[in-house]
């Protein structure tokens, strides 16, 4: 019998069509993954269990949750529903959890709205739950914030919160999008182990058919509000029939071919380099303690490389990052571009630093909303003494929009008007126009779905054989790193611990920090040893 039945299943919103005759069912102790692209409808599907849906939403069709019909449910049966026969894990936990409340408080809140349980014994349950997904109050107390824990550990606490009553169902939508691999493992894990252990149904909502390829059970791929296919997860590898689950596939396999790197020659020289923040003092009286965020970082990128960079959250990376743009001053080494310092004097060298342009994670936070492109991509341009005007403006904007595959007419539209990955090609064309000497990507495509990272990687690729482009890839997908750059460091705790040639790195890993990052990525398994022992399937 069927934990969650949902049968032709529509919805619209102010009367535009979102979801048609979309059709799925989840089982006690079942993974059910429903994977596709942003716009697909697989939040709206998820949300429409338990009727958290926008204002002008009209819903029609069979959404049965164990003896509950959830489209006919009144308002006071849907609050009984919610948190305890369906529990809810978002994607981002910072914004699901609520900053100035304690871990306890938010964990015990579900209980406290759902029985009759006493204060202290809501907060021992909590206590309890949180000890059971990785977070033991001797080091993780109750009374700790959302703000003191890592991503990873917020997550923990998110999933704490869904399932500390045990509900029927546990819907995940994409629990791992933001985590690093290592964390997106044990993350994995924990859901899988929860599933076998309360004997709950999990739907995962995922873009990335890697991160679900040897969890669920069984997969539904959508695509413009509507269910193009589905089954058992090992068929659905081996025998996929619809053109859009094998692009999501191909997307999700694929490799760029990167122009091979010119002679060696020294352009950015990082020697020696330290970074060391205060924290604030404990005692009125006390010295203030530091921590050493980079130490002794030492690698040369050269003249037509791709350099990757890569580690989990908090290894120093972003730190590095900056101190490489001149944003932050070193306590020790040097910086050098084109053997230039990248400070003078304990102040930014404003000629080399214009020399360096930068692509963020978040191109839409990146950009100013009221301007348009022709005015956002020609930022850097305040960087130069003497900056192009009328034709010669126009002419470089042109030229900059159509390297990235956009079109010059599009420079007089605004940014709320492009898709994500055309935002990214929009920050990639705004990092060229001044036609830098390095540019630093800083996970530049770890937000995009898989289909539109593989547009982006492949015009990295054509990028690099029209304007023999330098970069340093920093990224915590090492997938993405291996496949668009040609040598990668490996960064743990402030310091470079394994470096070489990107291939070298990943097929035969020396350090033992690199090993278990190789070994927490996901992966589709090779569809042709599966189609062999599966011939039939």
């Amino acid at each position: 019998m069927n934990l969650l039945t949902i049968r032709d299943l529509n919805l619209s919103i102010h009367g535009a069509p979102i979801l048609r005759d979309v059709s799925l069912n989840v089982a006690p102790g079942e993974i059910v993954a429903v994977t596709g692209e942003s716009g697909s409808g697989k939040t709206l599907t998820a949300l429409s269990v338990t009727r958290l849906l926008p204002r002008g939403t009209d819903l029609s069709g069979t959404v049965q949750l164990g003896e509950t019909d959830i489209v006919g449910a009144s308002d006071a049966e849907l609050c009984g529903v919610r948190g305890s026969d369906v529990g809810m894990v978002f994607q981002e936990p910072m914004t699901a959890l609520n900053p100035v409340r304690t871990i306890g408080d938010q964990v015990a809140e579900t209980v406290l709205v759902h029985s009759n349980a006493s204060r202290a014994e809501a907060m021992e349950e909590a206590r309890r739950i949180l000890e059971r997904v990785g977070l033991p109050s001797d080091r993780f107390p109750l009374s700790l914030y959302p703000h003191e824990l890592s991503g990873g550990q917020r997550q923990r606490v998110v999933i704490a919160i869904a399932i500390i009553l045990r509900p029927k169902l546990l819907i995940a939508d994409e629990p791992t999008t933001a985590l690093d691999v290592t964390i997106q493992a044990q993350i994995l894990d924990l859901l899988r182990e929860l599933v076998r252990e309360f004997g709950m149904g999990l739907m995962i909502i995922t873009h990335d058919l890697a991160v679900v390829a040897n969890l669920a059970d069984r997969i539904y791929v959508m695509r413009s509000g509507e269910v193009v296919e589905h089954g058992e997860t090992d068929h659905l590898l081996a025998n996929h029939k619809h053109p859009y689950t094998r692009i999501l596939f191909e997307a999700s396999r694929h490799q760029v071919h990167l122009p091979p790197r010119p002679a060696p020659s020294p352009l950015l020289e990082v020697r020696g380099v330290a970074r060391r923040y205060k924290l604030p003092k404990t005692r009125l009286f006390a010295p203030a303690a530091e921590v050493e965020a980079v130490r002794d970082v030492s690698f040369t990128l050269e003249r037509g490389e791709r350099l990757g960079l890569v580690g989990e959250s908090g290894c120093g990376k972003s730190t590095l990052t900056r101190a490489i743009l001149g944003l932050e001053e070193v306590q020790g080494g040097e910086i050098m571009l084109g053997g230039e310092p990248v400070f003078t004097d304990h102040n930014p060298n404003l000629a080399v630093r214009r020399r360096m342009q930068v692509v963020f994670q978040d191109p839409f936070g990146s950009f100013n909303p009221r301007h348009r492109v022709d005015r956002l991509i020609t930022e850097p341009y305040y960087l130069l003494d003497d900056p192009p005007k009328g034709a010669g403006r126009a002419e470089a904007i042109a030229e900059s929009l159509t390297a990235v595959g956009l079109s010059p007419d599009d420079g007089r539209r605004y940014i709320h008007e492009f898709s994500g990955g055309q935002r990214q090609r929009i920050a990639i064309a705004r990092a060229l126009i001044i036609k830098p000497e390095l540019i630093l990507f800083d996970e530049a495509v770890s937000a995009l779905d898989v289909s539109v990272r593989a547009q982006i990687l492949e015009l990295l690729a054509d990028l690099c054989r029209t304007y023999a482009l330098s970069y340093l890839f920093i990224s915590h997908d090492l997938s993405v790193v291996r496949s668009v750059t040609d040598r990668t460091l490996v960064m743990e705790a402030g310091r470079i611990v394994e470096s070489g040639p990107t291939a070298e790195v990943f097929d035969n890993p020396q350090h033992p920090y690199t090993k278990r990052l190789i070994a927490s990525v996901p992966r589709i398994p090779d569809l042709q040893i599966m189609r062999e022992v599966s011939p039939n399937a």
